[in-house]
């Protein structure tokens, strides 16, 4: 596993730096330059419809970034996926001076807003941006962009070898995942340090580092009963039905699960005579009767771990507890593949302390590492076990994945500053 906390750790001995380089002031001011040609990217590509099964969509975006990467020197390759049923992704490389660490930059071309959505349009308000994706993940990848044209603009480009994967299927996932993912996790072999331009978490006002994000699993749950009137149920020949199994079971999940840092929901549920889920198990139909001990039951869930040895060890108790069904039932739980976990590391904290070196350079206030539970899963968790990541270096946005999703626009000139320093930093193996 390649990690950069010792190169961090020893150069954690060199005096302090007490103020931006003259190199990073101008990467500062060359940010506040851009910020015009900035949004008036991010309204491009907000107004670009980019929801995950809109595939034209997703490549013309992809298209979009290719013309802003490739004048900064960068070799971009479009890999389409018509195996996982997605576009693709965009991935873009550029070798810096020799001797230069190899960052790995993660953002996501797509957003949940499909081409149906009512909420299509850019909208501007004073200090306010609202729009589909215009933080999740738009905004992210115009914080990516300024700084790397801050970067070029003061000469520090060259600082650090780039690979950046813009996945267009974060927000919902291709299948199977092991190809959908398979170009990015090697791309976290390949490097030293990984960042995540998602957004960025506010906290009582203060901004955030992000040293950790959960996993995300789903989990379907069937359950079967011997039918029949409802005055046998209980019985030896009818037992407790499919539904008051399925009960019994969540309840189960409910009382024997809890434990830190893990949270598990049950989303949706049908049963009956007869039951089943759509194609995309987003939606259920059942038929029955009051008077009808039902036949079949089936829930829908995930749950959310901090670790994969926590993934494990809660997928392994739900299976005891569904194996355990009651006389004359039956159930089976199958789980999806899913996001993984960012566990928080020794590797990943130090990143945050380079950060927080660039904070204390800049002026601003250091940022406290965040509750993973504040946070859901992305993309950065595919590399984790390979490189120490630092996720949310995004903007700043309210309302995300639904309508009215807002950006703080003086956030994405913070955040693009912050990653201008922190990448030729990183670049350089300064703390």
């Amino acid at each position: 596993m390649k990690r950069i906390a010792a190169l961090l750790l020893a150069a954690s001995a060199l005096p302090a730096l007490a103020a931006p380089t003259p190199a990073e002031r101008a990467a500062v001011a060359a940010v506040d330059a851009g910020m015009p040609a900035n949004l008036a990217l991010l309204e491009r590509l907000v107004n670009q419809n980019s929801g995950t099964m809109n595939l034209a969509g997703v490549e013309r975006v992809g298209t979009m970034m290719c013309a802003e990467l490739e004048p900064l020197g960068f070799k971009v390759l479009w890999t389409p996926l018509p195996q996982t049923k997605r576009a693709g992704h965009l991935v873009a490389t550029r070798t810096g001076r020799a001797g230069s660490k190899r960052l790995l930059l993660i953002g996501h071309l797509d957003t949940v807003f499909e081409a149906d959505s009512p909420f299509q349009r850019y909208r501007r308000t004073g200090d306010k941006a609202e729009g589909p994706g215009v933080g999740d993940d738009k905004g992210g990848m115009v914080v990516m962009l300024a700084a790397l044209k801050a970067m070029k603009a003061a000469g520090t480009l060259d600082d650090a070898t780039f690979e950046i994967v813009l996945t267009g299927d974060e927000e919902r996932t291709g299948d199977p995942t092991s190809v959908a993912r398979a170009g990015l996790i090697a791309a976290g072999k390949r490097a030293d340090a990984a960042l995540d331009f998602e957004g960025l978490v506010r906290q009582d006002g203060r901004d955030m580092g992000s040293v950790a994000r959960r996993s995300s699993n789903s989990w379907q749950l069937t359950t079967t009963g011997t039918t029949g009137h409802s005055s046998l149920i209980f019985d030896a020949a009818h037992g407790d039905g499919a539904i008051n199994e399925l009960a019994r079971i969540l309840a189960a999940f409910r009382k024997e699960l809890p434990e830190p840092n893990l949270t598990f929901n049950t989303g949706l549920v049908v049963g009956g005579a007869t039951a089943s889920f759509d194609t995309d198990a987003v939606r259920g139909q059942a038929t029955g009767k009051p008077n009808i001990i039902p036949a079949t039951a089936i829930a829908r869930g995930d749950f959310r771990t901090l670790s994969e040895e926590q993934t494990a060890r809660v997928r392994a108790k739900m299976e005891a507890i569904v194996a355990a069904h009651a006389p004359g039932t039956s159930a089976e739980i199958l789980f999806d593949e899913g996001y993984p976990s960012m566990a928080p590391t020794t590797g990943n904290r130090a990143l945050l302390a380079a950060l927080n070196g660039v904070n204390r350079d800049l002026g601003l206030p250091q940022m406290p590492e965040l509750d993973p539970l504040k946070r859901g899963a992305g993309d950065i968790a595919f590399v984790a076990r390979d490189v120490d990541g630092l996720a949310g270096l995004g903007p700043y946005s309210t309302g995300d994945h639904a309508p009215g999703e807002t950006v703080d626009i003086p956030s994405i000139a913070v955040q693009a500053k912050r990653a201008a320093l922190l990448m030729a930093r990183l670049g350089q193996g300064k703390p």
